[in-house]
């Protein structure tokens, strides 16, 4: 009896020894013993982060970003990253989570885990104002004499290669590049996020360009981080939850409406 007691608590202490080592490798133990979080972002993608007159990031992301510190009762820095590289920064730990406007894709979640969803966006259309007449959908512009113009490296370049297969597809570096070629009239249209879109005919495309705001795709946009953390994936989880579903407070009601339907930000960057 006395040697199943013992085994017993050699079970237990091991068990908890495990605990307490699977702890101190999260990365939010490292966070709150740092006391600061490290946000990669890539700040280009309105309304999520972008750069001000002035330099500063801001944005959804940045006050989502800002809100998730004070509730750790930690600082937080942003680390401005390109996006073909954003992921690699993250797994070789040069921030602790990415919270770029980034759509949860099976690819990338073979490379990092993700929180559940934040918020849902699609890839729609802005395109000419000219071929008013002649499309109304995404399959009237698959033809050979159009050209289409999206981001390189992102879902909208994916979703752009799937549906037109006879358009001619241009690749950018940035969605402002890709926006003004149809702008300028040197693509007919331009394939990008939904929200983006929506800004975009806010402000400079008001007026000159049409939006098919029909959602071609369904995304999901969640913040990642590095693989084989439960504990810091659980943390955030319950505070996307309590963000959502605090009615007295409602953060993430107010955000939404201050990025992504309010559009007085728009002054601070154009």
């Amino acid at each position: 009896m006395k040697k199943l007691v013992l085994a017993f608590v050699v079970l237990c202490s091991t068990l908890f020894a495990g605990d307490i080592n699977l702890w101190k490798k999260s990365t939010l133990s490292k966070i709150i013993e740092r006391g600061e979080l490290i946000v990669g972002m890539e700040p280009g993608y309105m309304p999520f982060e972008m750069k001000d007159k002035k330099g500063r990031i801001i944005g959804y992301d940045v006050d989502m970003a800002k809100k998730m510190a004070k509730e750790m009762g930690v600082k937080v820095k942003f680390v401005p990253t390109a996006w073909d590289g954003i992921i690699a920064g993250l797994v070789t730990e040069k921030f602790d989570i990415i919270m770029s406007g980034m759509t949860i894709t099976q690819s990338r979640n073979l490379k990092v885990n993700f929180a559940n969803p934040y918020i849902v966006v699609g890839q729609t259309i802005i395109m000419k104002k000219s071929l008013d007449s002649k499309v109304k959908s995404a399959k009237d512009l698959d033809k050979k004499e159009y050209t289409i113009a999206t981001k390189l490296g992102v879902t909208g370049e994916i979703a752009t290669r799937k549906f037109f297969k006879k358009a001619k597809i241009i690749t950018f570096e940035t969605e402002a590049d890709a926006a003004t070629e149809v702008l300028n009239g040197n693509a007919d249209a331009m394939v990008y996020d939904q929200p983006y879109n929506v800004l975009f005919m806010s402000g400079k495309g008001k007026g000159k360009l049409t939006h098919l705001d029909t959602p071609l795709t369904y995304e999901p946009l969640g913040w990642a981080i590095r693989k084989g953390d439960p504990d810091f994936l659980n943390w955030l989880n319950n505070f996307l939850r309590q963000m959502k579903e605090d009615k007295v407070v409602n953060f993430h009601d107010n955000l939404y409406k201050k990025w992504l339907v309010d559009t007085k930000w728009l002054k601070r960057v154009q």
